[in-house]
């Protein structure tokens, strides 16, 4: 099954031999093997990489040398995948810089700090191993656009492509630095106390789900002065030793041995290292929603009255904390870019989404988990109480997630039309499918783009009253469908 939600799509492929592409705005998702536009195979890296080449091209016509950064997180397609992107833009006269074994944020900061015109990283994020992509950056290191992306399928089905004379062939190059220039400007940050984090003498836990993590989170817990850190899953073999989406059901592992080692704190990251979890003292979860609620509430104590953003799922705890400092909070539509478009528009001081993806401007826009571990334990150690009871300071909010699935017959649009016009005397929110207000309650409404499904999320104060106010919102969609 294959949810495109937005700008990501969410995947559940328990069978290895069934084969999917999709082609989005933000880039080329597939499984490996298979035959041509069925799964991601040579050819199809080929053909999407020569677009994405010739769309930088095209955007720097002036420019006599063009690079692109690459980087790759630890998958077993990974080195396969990186040789073909890496041949094609070579072929197309584009100059290749290669971090190899990288993160996602370390790719996109590497795009800006080397003057680069753009970036592939190659993930398929929190998806299976099965799994691959190829992330597409512009030249700031932030994702492409929706314009942009519709260019570049456009290119790819054309096939408009002119490859490099012998003469004019791109270069290769190897820098394996790069993630020690990230380590450098995050401990620089003001946000970061190295002496504070030391003082408190923290036992970690590490999950790093035999990727990338397991290299550069133990390097940089290191750099910030934690002595004691436990890895599991640490070797980056790409054989994920469970499912790679850092929520509560798959950190079984990681809670039972906070509980064993008698840890201060747990960290989850994903396999590319832009989303982050915690898990408290006592095995139970932080939380992925809270953080970037508790990283927020830290950057907002240096920054008063300064504004924040997260996407119209996110928990109202954002809303809440920001408010209590004298900010303004704003909400976007689902997706990375969206949340970044927004944070520019507002001049958020720090912003993401309630995936664990955390967004520090003064770093870079986009999601990164190690920023979020240098804040968030220097506000531990200064917080000076324990993990869980820093996880009760903050509002307490449950999420429900639900879904509805309608006939193909059925017209989605007008359904959520029908829902606006019934709750038309709530604040309603229509920038990203339908999100209606109740005092500290919400629920937002958003169609699939690619089956006949209505997703529907709801928060409350309370599990049980968000159950219930889905299933009200449930019960209205097919009190509307039958009339």
């Amino acid at each position: 099954m294959v949810l495109k939600i937005g700008q990501f799509s969410y995947l559940y492929q328990p069978n290895f031999n069934i084969v999917t592409l999709i082609k989005s705005i933000s880039g080329i998702r597939g499984t490996i093997g298979g035959k041509p536009d069925d799964g991601l195979t040579p050819l199809d890296i080929v053909k999407f990489t020569s677009a994405y080449g010739t769309w930088i091209l095209n955007n720097h016509p002036s420019k006599d040398t063009i690079t692109v950064i690459i980087g790759r997180d630890a998958r077993l397609s990974g080195p396969m995948v990186s040789s073909i992107v890496t041949g094609t833009l070579i072929g197309l006269g584009i100059n290749v810089i290669d971090l190899e074994l990288s993160t996602t944020p370390t790719v996109e900061m590497a795009v800006t700090e080397l003057k680069a015109q753009g970036g592939i990283i190659l993930t398929a994020s929190h998806n299976p191993k099965q799994w691959n992509a190829l992330k597409l950056l512009n030249e700031k290191g932030e994702f492409i656009s929706e314009a942009n992306g519709t260019e570049i399928l456009n290119l790819a089905q054309n096939t408009n492509f002119n490859y490099a004379e012998v003469n004019k062939l791109g270069t290769y190059s190897i820098n394996t630095d790069f993630i020690d220039i990230h380590f450098q400007k995050i401990i620089d940050l003001p946000y970061v106390d190295i002496e504070a984090i030391g003082k408190a003498n923290f036992s970690v836990v590490l999950d790093a789900i035999n990727s990338s993590g397991g290299i550069v989170v133990p390097a940089l817990l290191k750099k910030l002065g934690v002595k004691t850190v436990t890895v599991i899953h640490g070797e980056p073999t790409g054989n994920f030793a469970h499912n790679p989406e850092p929520l509560p059901e798959h950190l079984s592992d990681l809670s039972n041995t906070v509980i064993k080692q008698n840890a201060d704190l747990g960290i989850s990251v994903d396999p590319d290292v832009d989303r982050l979890a915690f898990v408290c003292e006592d095995g139970e979860m932080f939380g992925e929603e809270y953080t970037l609620v508790a990283v927020a509430d830290y950057i907002l104590q240096k920054n008063k009255k300064g504004n924040t953003v997260s996407n119209l799922s996110s928990t109202r705890a954002l809303r809440d904390v920001t408010e209590a400092q004298g900010g303004s909070y704003s909400a976007s539509a689902v997706g990375e870019v969206n949340v970044v478009k927004m944070m520019k528009d507002t001049n958020a001081v720090i912003g993401g989404e309630g995936n664990g993806g955390i967004i520090l401007p003064e770093l870079h826009y986009g999601r990164d988990a190690l920023v979020g571990i240098a804040i968030f334990l220097t506000h531990l150690a200064k917080y000076g109480k324990t993990v869980s009871m820093l996880r009760k300071s903050y509002p307490g909010y449950f999420i429900s997630k639900n879904k509805i699935e309608l006939t193909p017959q059925i017209n989605v649009d007008k359904v959520l039309a029908d829902i606006k016009d019934k709750y038309k005397a709530q604040p309603i929110n229509c920038i990203d499918g339908v999100k209606i207000e109740f005092d500290k309650e919400w629920v937002h409404l958003r169609k699939s783009n690619t089956e006949p499904i209505i997703r529907i999320y709801s928060e409350s104060q309370s599990a049980s009253t968000a159950d219930s106010l889905a299933n009200k919102i449930i019960s209205d969609i097919k009190e509307i469908i039958k009339n």
